[in-house]
């Protein structure tokens, strides 16, 4: 049951909307001048892979608990804590001086960052239906505008040789204000009536089909974010101005993918969205891999962008309509088995590449595209090949 304010749908809208992008803004700061705290702290890529192994361990580590807080408590107060704290932590990110400093912060990045896009999500799930249409795609795609704009703004601190101390001061104090101003106008949303279940148990199997398709779709995303710099840089050999390129047209495509996701949902449905998805995620990172040059490496992100765009916005959608459970609680169920992809996968990619390679660390990323495909082939019937919204 939803308890709404005096504001308008239209408004409530915008409101949660300024938290998916406080989220993107906020990540995409840290992914920008990942190689810049890398050179600082004088990691290699094994290294840098371990050090990335904190954040997802934060994040997975509180999966259960958000469910519960989620279960218990408005999702607009736990989306307002885990703004604040995430904004919080990118501040200390940025003045970390030492490898265990940086590690402590991205496991506290990593915890609010969880509590941040569960109660996210679950808001604009509740905001959809408010609408007829599908909209669930836009959030994610301010997500992605605000990561295209941090990626820009990262770009432009390296080139005035900012430090990403200051960088990310500013921008957590900003991204605060924001935050402050549309908490009032967000959505009240009454927890749902909670079933005697154990405080932590696994998804059903229709949930674990979706979190199984977000497994290999995050895999990717968390690919794309930790190590799309590193290639431009040690791969492509681009100049130090021009490795975020490979990061920013990665984004600008799943930007505009999301956006028009939503009219292609509704017109050909769920189910051959994500079939082709997967298809373009196999062919970009293939792409990418064989051909490490500026052009067609840019090129191959942009497919890859395009594929990974709207399989976690459909599949968290599926998810929340799922009978039986609030939609904080599928959302956090499936997360479950999908963020693993940002557990279990960045490390490896940096222990494959520091023995084999970062071409051959990304070429092995291909294979979730044509996991994705297969998936939904066979785990979704073609009676779910419909709209996000029914």
């Amino acid at each position: 049951m939803l308890h709404l304010r005096m504001l308008s749908p239209a408004k409530t809208r915008v409101r949660v909307a300024v938290f998916f992008f406080v989220s993107g803004f906020g990540f995409a700061t840290w992914a920008s001048r990942i190689p810049t705290i890398q050179q600082h702290l004088h990691l290699n890529n094994e290294q840098l892979g371990a050090v990335l192994f904190a954040l997802p361990v934060g994040l997975m580590g509180t999966l259960p608990v958000t469910g519960v807080l989620l279960s218990r408590h408005d999702s607009r107060r736990i989306m307002m804590i885990g703004a604040v704290l995430f904004n919080l932590m990118l501040c200390l990110i940025g003045f970390a001086t030492k490898t265990w400093q940086l590690v402590a912060a991205l496991v506290g990045f990593g915890v609010s960052r969880n509590l941040l896009n569960i109660s996210v999500n679950a808001q604009s799930i509740g905001v959809q239906a408010l609408f007829e249409k599908s909209i669930i795609a836009r959030f994610h795609g301010v997500w992605s505008i605000a990561c295209l704009a941090a990626a820009a703004l990262g770009a432009l601190m390296v080139r005035l040789a900012v430090s990403p101390g200051w960088h990310f001061l500013f921008v957590g104090t900003a991204l605060t204000l924001s935050c402050v101003y549309a908490f009032p106008g967000a959505l009240r949303q009454q927890p749902a009536t909670r079933e005697r279940k154990p405080w932590f148990a696994l998804p059903d199997k229709t949930l674990v089909k979706y979190g199984l398709i977000s497994f290999a779709s995050m895999a990717c995303e968390g690919t794309m974010v930790d190590w799309s710099g590193i290639y431009f840089r040690d791969a492509v050999h681009a100049t130090k101005y021009v490795v975020t390129l490979g990061y920013v047209v990665y984004l600008v495509a799943m930007t505009l993918g999301r956006l028009t996701g939503d009219r292609l949902a509704n017109r050909f449905g769920v189910r051959t969205m994500l079939i082709y998805s997967g298809c373009l995620i196999f062919a970009g990172l293939i792409l990418a891999t064989l051909c490490p040059f500026p052009v067609t490496a840019g090129l191959g992100f942009v497919l890859t962008g395009f594929g990974v765009s709207c399989v976690i916005p459909m599949v968290f959608s599926m998810a929340g309509r799922a009978a039986g459970m609030s939609s904080g609680s599928a959302i956090a169920a499936v997360s479950t088995v999908g963020y693993l992809g940002f557990l279990l996968v960045p490390p490896v990619i940096g222990s494959v590449a520091q023995h084999a390679g970062l071409q051959w660390a990304l070429g092995m990323m291909s294979v979730f595209g044509l996991l994705i495909t297969g998936l939904v082939s066979f785990t979704l019937d073609k009676g779910r090949s419909v709209p996000a919204v029914e």
